[in-house]
């Protein structure tokens, strides 16, 4: 078996790569001791590019397209050993295909968070990711200092080098720049182009790579950082924060009037408070009314309600409102309302709370 594919590489005459995996950046045609003939074909497909190196030298680079190799259509191939001889003495020669395709979806991210000066918050430490794509630009280069003797180079053999350099550059690009870490995410256009171009500077010349795409999708600051930008923004959002406490003790009265409990949940503390957050500021034409001090026991259910400001009020024990009217807080002419009655009326008009209103006797006689 060794000799038949001894003979079968000493016949092959069509050098070619089909590119099998999608990382590979170099391939080496593997031929019986390197020989190649005269009047072999060369294919060189869409996206890739074929390399004849003699004696570590490169002596010839094709672009896609289908060659016969012979020495009269192709003089350059002339200096390779043999070939001026039209292949009558021993020679020998490598053939390496580069990807010059891009390879896309390779990722990249700071190993360590970064130092960002805000101008607004002060120094911040960031982290970032994203991905980039990357292609063989000068296939010479590339094999120079990179690939050298190997058979097959992928793109993970150069990812690391690759992830250092971007994050190297991302570094010194946040150190300068004046954006604040709340603006970040509407330039990440922007940020992520500069990037690429710092970069490709790099890898460009040394490595004969290039960088078509390079994007940032996040850049994040610790999660206690988060929290307060949060906070901070939620302030900015609210802007009143009088006002904001003033509705959120207002939507939380009528869950605590429903409490017969003790302390804010009492029912007139709650009347007392809901009216009065319903009167306004003291700029306002009605002042805001004072507190009802807590009834521990009411002898009756809270049943009724109030109207005050356009805004319901409630439900209330009837002692609840007895002392309400007793501290001056609510009228004969405040507006109530119980289950069975069909309209709001006056609380002096309402029979089981007109007494209420009703003048105190007058004193006993001695």
């Amino acid at each position: 078996m060794g000799f038949v594919n001894k003979l079968r590489g000493e016949l092959v005459d069509i050098i070619e790569w089909v590119d099998g995996g999608r990382d590979t950046l170099v391939w080496r045609f593997p031929r019986y001791q390197n020989e190649i003939k005269n009047g072999a074909r060369l294919v060189v497909r869409p996206g890739q590019s074929a390399v004849f190196v003699d004696r570590g030298r490169v002596a010839d680079i094709f672009e896609p397209g289908t060659y016969d190799l012979a020495t009269n259509n192709l003089p350059v191939l002339g200096t390779l050993r043999g070939w001026a001889h039209g292949f009558n003495s021993s020679f020998k020669a490598e053939v390496y295909f580069v990807a010059t395709r891009q390879i896309t979806e390779l990722k990249w991210g700071t190993p360590n968070p970064v130092l960002l000066r805000d101008p607004e918050y002060g120094p911040l430490r960031v982290r970032a990711f994203g991905t980039y794509a990357l292609r063989a630009l000068k296939p010479d280069a590339l094999l120079s200092e990179l690939v050298g003797t190997d058979g097959s180079f992928e793109a993970d053999e150069i990812e690391v080098l690759l992830r250092s350099i971007i994050a190297t550059e991302f570094s010194q690009m946040v150190a300068r720049t004046e954006i604040s870490v709340v603006d970040l995410a509407s330039n990440y256009t922007s940020l992520s182009e500069s990037l690429r171009r710092a970069v490709l500077a790099r890898i460009d010349q040394e490595y004969g790579l290039d960088l078509p795409q390079l994007y940032i999708v996040n850049i994040s600051v610790p999660e206690q950082v988060e929290r307060a930008l949060d906070a901070r923004s939620s302030m900015g959002v609210l802007g009143d924060l009088d006002r904001y406490q003033k509705y959120q003790l207002g939507a939380a009265i009528p869950t605590a009037a429903a409490n017969p409990a003790g302390g804010l949940a009492a029912a007139g503390v709650g009347l007392g408070m809901g009216i009065a957050i319903a009167g306004g500021s003291p700029a306002a034409t009605k002042a805001p009314l004072p507190l009802i001090p807590p009834v521990p026991e009411a002898a009756d259910p809270p049943v009724w309600h109030v109207a005050s400001a356009g805004r319901s009020h409630g439900p209330y024990s009837v002692a609840q409102l007895g002392h309400a009217v007793e501290a001056g807080r609510i009228t004969g002419e405040t507006m109530v309302w119980t289950a069975g009655m069909e309209a709001w009326s006056p609380l002096a008009t309402v029979p089981r709370l007109s007494a209420l209103v009703s003048p105190p006797p007058p004193p006993p006689h001695a």
